[in-house]
């Protein structure tokens, strides 16, 4: 019998530090990663709970300078489209936010769902099939957090077309885009998020998130 791991108050605080810390990380350094640090991520990220044990995720590494281009187009595109959309009041804020560090990033990393997946024989997927997706985006988080105890910075790229995507990674028709992520070290680090520092939004404690029945 595996002896339980034991995790005391000091270790417990340093956890919610950790959470407290992990950012949607928009400026990078251009400095390239170690050797395998990646690799070494998606690892520990496969830690994470998936519905059946039926390991959905599936990573993309994008390097090829053709493919980043056309994501950087698909965004750019998407990102027009947002702007237009906006209340006159949001617009001006809107358009000085950085919503990408697609040119800066040194990693970059396209995370997908194989809906199709035979591992885990089908189990709780028959009322409720997005736990497949559900499954990898446990995944990412997890991904997120051990990145972050490295000293590496994220950021998640959701102003994007998901069908073009697919096709700019050319991956196969069952896999379902989750998100695109740059990774890198952080030019600067700040436990405020940054839409919270640029006016855009704020977090409200005060808002009532928990009831009971």
């Amino acid at each position: 019998m595996t002896t339980p791991a034991r995790f005391d108050d000091r270790f417990r605080a340093r956890l919610r530090e950790l959470l407290a810390w992990r950012r949607d990380v928009r400026r990078f350094q251009r400095a390239p990663l170690p050797a395998g640090q990646v690799e070494h991520l998606i690892e520990i990220a496969r830690l994470a709970p998936s519905v059946g044990l039926s390991e959905p995720w599936r990573f993309v590494v994008v390097d090829d300078p053709a493919r980043r281009a056309a994501v950087r187009r698909n965004f750019e595109r998407c990102n027009e489209a947002a702007l237009a959309m906006q209340e006159p009041d949001r617009a001006a804020v809107y358009a000085r936010l950085k919503l990408s560090g697609l040119a800066e990033a040194p990693c970059h990393l396209a995370v997908f769902a194989d809906r199709l997946t035979a591992q885990g024989h089908g189990l709780g997927r028959l009322t409720m099939p997005e736990m497949v997706e559900y499954s990898v985006v446990a995944a990412v988080n997890i991904l997120w957090l051990a990145a972050r105890a490295e000293g590496i910075g994220m950021g998640w790229v959701s102003i994007l077309d998901p069908d073009q995507m697919a096709a700019i990674l050319a991956v196969p028709p069952a896999w379902k885009f989750i998100g695109y992520f740059c990774l890198g070290y952080p030019e600067a680090e700040d436990d405020t998020p940054d839409l919270e520092r640029s006016g855009w939004e704020r977090r409200h404690p005060e808002q009532p998130i928990l009831i009971r029945r």
